[in-house]
């Protein structure tokens, strides 16, 4: 489906009102400079936002007749299951080996896996003008992983569906937009702002506004989440069983363990689990982008702390230990967070949780204190002492054995859990790495066993990488008591794998 659309070149209607305003002094001689230069403004401002209102308007009212198209039967893609692997056990360093001068090896790797960086996350096809309110709007509350929120909605836009047919479902989207949806709409974007949610997350706000309004579960409340997403700026299609409405929301990533539909090539993935079989509406809105898992920036929500925080402890520096109370409103968010790679790269899913920065809250309880620990320490020693913190500080467990399937922690996740693994000691130590001292840091997979490498700026001694003119030293937290330079003995580096990290 395509649009034309009108170019507005709004410089030039710009430099014309104010030409027209500064013209003004003949008629209006009693009205000051400013006063008139002011009103010129406001007269292009309100121009432009018509301009803007009326294509946003066009747009939703061909996306609206194409809806009364016939919909196309799909059949869906079985979910990919989640590839297992056979875990490598921690190994413990001889006492007497641990202090031996270690010798310069380079590991020779054949693959780098460079992370698909996220993008600026989709806007509207249009600014939304946030105008005054009307006194008659509703206020809708609802509650989002333990964060109380609120927005706009006019009483108007309330619609009943009848049925799920596509004449039914595009006379109640017609409902929706004349009705009014640009205050709620507004506001859903503000709160995407103002709690930095990531795609996915704001997907999920969408949904709970919507079942506030209309009740769970309810087609109503899938056909407002759609209306809104696909306004915001992202690719999503409509779809129905017969008797039910699904958004199916495009994603960049394969999430695993979740029934898909492709469609022109495209992947799409429901909110709610999918049927077999569905009747899909494809058509596409202007501008349309589709949805990343990637987290880049901490989420801000409600504070409900666990009651007791694990405290964590080098063996070798007993000094250096953390321990931070953690909420347990990010906990729920990641422990519904989709599993998902990029490029069909299983080697991605590390990047996600790496990559992912530390919350605002948990760096103020953690970072200080353990940055106070290594304060005036030169890298290799300050390196030193937090992978011995991991290597000794935390309980290992298998993910079978405490989960019944693969898990992989995003950093505040291990120090909230009483059990890790070795890549969640990974991930932990090269955020605190990049954190603390400003270090790059890029992830070692071998098969079964995932460790870390710093690129120090001083001379290390040990196995290392080399990777864009830098030498990455070899950091194994699950190597227990090995000295940074150390490869856990069985990991066969010529089936190595680099993750490149920011």
């Amino acid at each position: 489906m395509k649009y034309w659309v009108k170019s507005i070149d709004m410089r030039f209607r710009f430099i014309v009102l104010l030409g027209m305003a500064m013209s003004l002094g003949q008629g209006h001689a009693q009205k000051p400079k400013k006063d008139r230069l002011g009103d010129a403004f406001d007269e292009f401002r309100r121009s432009v936002y018509q301009d803007f209102n009326n294509f946003r308007r066009q747009c939703m009212e061909e996306f609206i007749e194409f809806v009364r198209n016939p919909w196309k039967e799909f059949e869906n893609e079985p979910p990919v299951p989640l590839p297992k692997e056979t875990p490598k056990p921690p190994v413990v360093m001889p006492e007497e080996d641990r202090d031996k001068p270690l010798q310069d090896k380079p590991i020779e790797i054949d693959t780098v896996i460079t992370p698909v960086k996220p993008q600026l996350q989709p806007r509207p096809v249009s600014p939304i003008e946030d105008t005054p309110a009307p006194e008659d709007l509703l206020r809708i509350d609802f509650t989002l992983w333990g964060t109380e929120a609120s927005v706009r909605f006019a009483p108007e836009g309330k619609i009943s569906l009848g049925g799920v047919d596509n004449q039914t479902v595009a006379d109640a989207l017609a409902c929706m937009v004349q009705g009014g949806l640009d205050a709620t709409l507004a506001d859903c974007l503000e709160l995407r702002d103002k709690m930095q949610l990531c795609d996915w997350a704001y997907l999920c706000l969408l949904q709970k506004m919507s079942e506030a309004v209309y009740g769970t579960g309810t087609n109503e409340a899938v056909l407002l989440t759609a209306c809104l997403y696909m306004q915001s700026g992202y690719k999503m299609r409509l779809g129905s069983d017969g008797a039910k409405l699904y958004v199916l929301y495009a994603s960049r990533h394969q999430i695993f363990e979740s029934t898909a539909y492709n469609i022109d090539g495209v992947t799409y993935y429901g909110i709610d689990k999918l049927p077999n079989r569905l009747f899909i509406c494809n058509v596409s809105f202007p501008k349309e982008k589709e949805l990343t898992l990637y987290i880049d920036k901490p989420l801000k929500l409600q504070l409900a702390y666990a009651d007791s925080p694990q405290v964590h402890r080098s063996m070798a520096y007993p000094d250096v230990s953390v321990s931070a109370r953690i909420n347990r409103n990010l906990m729920d968010f990641y422990n519904a967070y989709p599993v998902s790679i990029c490029n069909e790269d299983f080697m991605t899913k590390w990047a996600v949780y790496a990559q992912t920065p530390l919350n605002d809250d948990v760096r103020k309880q953690v970072l200080p204190s353990l940055g106070a620990s290594i304060q005036g320490m030169g890298e290799h020693e300050a390196v030193s002492r937090l992978l011995n913190l991991l290597q000794t500080g935390f309980e290992y467990e298998y993910d079978d054995k405490v989960w019944g399937h693969d898990r992989a922690f995003f950093a505040e996740e291990t120090l909230y859990y009483p059990f890790c693994d070795c890549e969640d000691r990974a991930i932990l130590l090269s955020r605190l790495v990049r954190d603390l001292l400003g270090l790059r840091t890029l992830l070692v997979f071998y098969p079964g066993h995932l460790a870390m490498a710093v690129a120090f700026n001083e001379k290390v001694d040990g196995d290392y990488i080399v990777y864009g003119g830098q030498r990455f030293v070899v950091c194994d937290p699950t190597y227990i008591g090995a000295p940074v330079g150390a490869t856990m003995p069985g990991m066969d580096n010529a089936k190595a794998t680099v993750i490149l990290l920011d």
